[in-house]
């Protein structure tokens, strides 16, 4: 049997794929109040009326990523959201640097 948050993951992955505030709290295993709250912190912009709030497949794998500091690490939220934005940072940058580092071994 196939887990409905399985279903909801496999989702998320496609490309443009929205979800709504209830199964992005199911995907990320939390009440709605959780993602409520990262939102707050300012982690991932939904839109501006929550009744119609709508979260990307990236803006979903960072809440889910976030709650996984707070749950795993003890890392409260908002240490857990700079963390999230510094970690996605330090993706960039490895990404321009490879990048880089192709164009300079052509």
């Amino acid at each position: 049997m196939v887990d409905r948050r399985d279903e909801l993951d496999a989702l998320i992955l496609e490309d443009g794929a929205m979800l709504g505030i209830h199964e992005v709290s199911l995907v990320c295993g939390v009440r709605i109040e959780r993602v409520v709250e990262v939102v707050e912190h300012g982690l991932v912009d939904p839109g501006p009326q929550p009744g119609e709030w709508r979260f990307t497949a990236p803006a979903v794998f960072r809440i889910r990523r976030a709650i996984r500091l707070c749950d795993d690490l003890g890392v409260n939220l908002a240490g857990a959201c700079l963390a999230v934005e510094l970690l996605d940072e330090l993706d960039q940058l490895r990404s321009q640097v490879a990048q880089l580092s192709r164009l300079l071994h052509r």
